[in-house]
C-alpha cells in the first residue's frame, strides 16, 4: 500500500493550496480517508475526512469554511483544497487511510503519506 501526497508550497496568507494524495495497493473505495498536519513541536491533528462514498466531511473547527476536502474514485485519489490560508495552516500535511468507522483518531488510521509540507508566509 501507499498513499503519495504532493501539492504543497509555499504560499502568502490569504492564498491557496490543493495538496492531493493518491493511493495505491488498496481498495480505495472500500477507506475512509483523512487529512493530519503536524507543525514543528507540536502533536499531529485532524484536519478533514471524507467517508468512502464522500457524502460524509468533517472538518476540525479552524479549517472550517476556508478548507474542503473530495475523492475521486476513478483516480484513488484524495484532494484537500485549502483557501485563504493563514499563517498558523502551516505544516506538513499527512494523507491517512482506514478501514474502520469515520474518525479523528491518528491511531485508528491503517495508512499514512509521507507527508507535504505547506508554508503559509505573512
Amino acid at each position: 500500500v501507499q498513499l503519495q501526497a504532493s501539492g504543497g508550497g509555499l504560499v502568502q496568507a490569504g492564498g491557496s493550496l490543493r495538496p492531493s494524495c493518491a493511493a495505491s495497493g488498496l481498495t480505495f473505495s472500500r477507506y475512509v480517508m483523512g487529512w493530519f498536519r503536524q507543525a514543528p513541536g507540536m502533536e499531529r491533528e485532524f484536519v478533514a475526512g471524507i467517508s468512502q462514498s464522500g457524502s460524509v466531511t468533517s472538518f476540525v473547527d479552524a479549517v472550517k469554511g476556508r478548507f474542503t476536502i473530495s475523492r475521486d474514485s476513478a483516480k484513488s485519489t484524495v484532494y484537500l483544497q485549502m483557501n485563504s490560508l493563514k499563517p498558523e495552516d502551516t505544516a506538513v500535511y499527512y494523507c491517512a487511510a482506514t478501514l474502520g468507522l469515520f474518525t479523528r483518531r491518528p491511531s485508528v488510521y491503517d495508512y499514512w503519506g509521507q507527508g507535504t509540507q505547506v508554508t503559509v508566509s505573512s
